[in-house]
């Protein structure tokens, strides 16, 4: 029970943190959040800024070598061509920032705010 309203409470403090950035500058959304991993062309519309967390888990089995479960926490900050935020959208992946595909974020409509 204790999990699942840790869970839900991050999920609003995302979505809550990206929605006050919306039509703020991206030199202030860096000067707060730092440096991006990750930053994607998005064709005539502007950036894509990736923002990302690893999640880990603690393994349940009593081996202590043994390595828990993760997941990444993703926050894509679409950034316009006059350099302020857009929109964003958040997203729990298995995979890597570096496995990220620039075009297929670039054609997404999956956006958390516009």
């Amino acid at each position: 029970m204790f999990l699942a309203i840790l869970v839900l409470c991050a999920c609003s403090s995302s979505q809550i943190a990206g929605d006050k950035w919306v039509g703020k500058t991206k030199q202030s959304l860096i000067k707060t959040w730092g440096t991006p991993i990750r930053v994607f062309d998005n064709s005539t519309d502007g950036e894509i800024l990736v923002y990302a967390d690893q999640i880990y888990h603690e393994s349940n089995g009593s081996d202590s070598r043994a390595a828990g479960s993760s997941y990444w926490n993703y926050t894509y900050m679409y950034v316009d061509k006059s350099g302020k935020v857009s929109s964003f959208r958040n997203e729990k992946q298995n995979y890597p920032p570096q496995s990220l595909d620039s075009d297929k974020l670039s054609t997404m409509n999956l956006l958390t705010a516009k």
